[in-house]
């Protein structure tokens, strides 16, 4: 299963994937929702920055995929300080993922980068920050 997933730009987080400082990606909400439980170990994240440049930069292979039960503020802070090693969190992020009752962790490998494409994103009207895509070249 392919997914196309945006990345904080002004946290530089593709570059630090490229460079192998930042081994894990997070998701969360006060739900269950996008990606929780719908990314598996095997699965390729196909990286893009949220700053509307719009082009696909590198892609990594799901390593290991841990989907939270519902937490309470301070078990979601104890999970991420705990993951912070490879999240490589700047301060605002942190403060925008401490506190989630659900959180999905994603450590990632083999990560390329790639020469920059663009994708059709006209089947996903609502825009979210993680696009489940199935297989890439239906969006290139």
């Amino acid at each position: 299963m392919d997914h196309v997933v945006y990345l904080d730009a002004k946290a530089k987080e593709i570059d630090n994937i490229l460079s192998g400082n930042k081994k894990m990606i997070i998701r969360g909400a006060t739900g269950r929702k996008i990606p929780y439980g719908r990314v598996n170990s095997g699965d390729i994240l196909y990286f893009i920055n949220n700053n509307s440049e719009g082009f696909v930069k590198a892609l990594a292979k799901v390593k290991i995929v841990f989907n939270s039960e519902k937490m309470s503020p301070e078990e979601s802070k104890n999970l991420i300080e705990k993951n912070q090693e490879k999240l490589k969190l700047t301060d605002k992020q942190l403060n925008r993922w401490i506190g989630k009752r659900y959180l999905v962790l994603i450590e990632i490998d083999d990560v390329v980068e790639v020469i920059p494409f663009k994708i059709d994103k006209t089947d996903y009207g609502n825009m979210d920050d993680w696009l489940i895509v199935e297989d890439i070249n239906k969006v290139k």
